[in-house]
């Protein structure tokens, strides 16, 4: 009979692995309080600001034309079903491991994926005024996305949006030129 430190020494990895996997779900459930990730599985806008690098574009949608009709989950999120959960998980593991690690691109770009969901939502909800015009056009590689001509639409203009800054100064003094001032 063992007494003593090597007792039991059959059950030790089963508790090593116990104790690892009780810290990995409990960094894991601080993680997710800690950084309002419920938040996330909302349509709530206001959760797209919980990382404030997104507090620009926010701030921009609250002034654009589309701010009434649509959220950001309407515009950059498949509408319904599995693969609009799977673009809301694979975001949210890129934006979660780009904020953790400061490894985003400053602007923020769109991904190519993300664009191809922000054009299908764009036809989808415009429909009825579009679909005539294009019918086809939109499929090709080089088609012409509708955020080609209407960017502002969803965030307003590009001035904190990854274009340069233009200070008010700056768009008085465009706006007096303008008016022979």
């Amino acid at each position: 009979m063992r007494t003593g430190f090597g007792r039991g020494i059959g059950r030790r990895p089963w508790a090593v692995l116990a104790v690892l996997l009780g810290a990995a779900l409990g960094l894991g459930a601080y993680t997710f309080h800690y950084a309002e990730g419920a938040s996330y599985l909302s349509t709530d806008p206001e959760a797209c600001v919980n990382c404030h690098i997104m507090r620009p574009q926010y701030d921009a949608w609250q002034k654009a034309s589309h701010h009434t009709m649509a959220t950001c989950v309407d515009c950059h999120l498949p509408a319904h079903g599995l693969e609009k959960w799977v673009a809301k998980v694979s975001n949210g593991y890129h934006h979660s491991k780009g904020f953790t690690f400061q490894d985003f691109p400053e602007p923020i770009r769109i991904t190519p994926s993300n664009a191809r969901i922000l054009q299908n939502n764009c036809l989808r909800c415009h429909d009825g005024l579009v679909h005539e015009l294009l019918a086809g056009a939109t499929t090709d590689r080089d088609a012409v996305r509708c955020v080609h001509c209407h960017r502002a639409v969803g965030h307003g203009p590009m001035a904190g949006l990854g274009g340069r800054d233009r200070g008010e100064d700056e768009i008085a003094e465009q706006l007096r030129e303008r008016e022979g001032r």
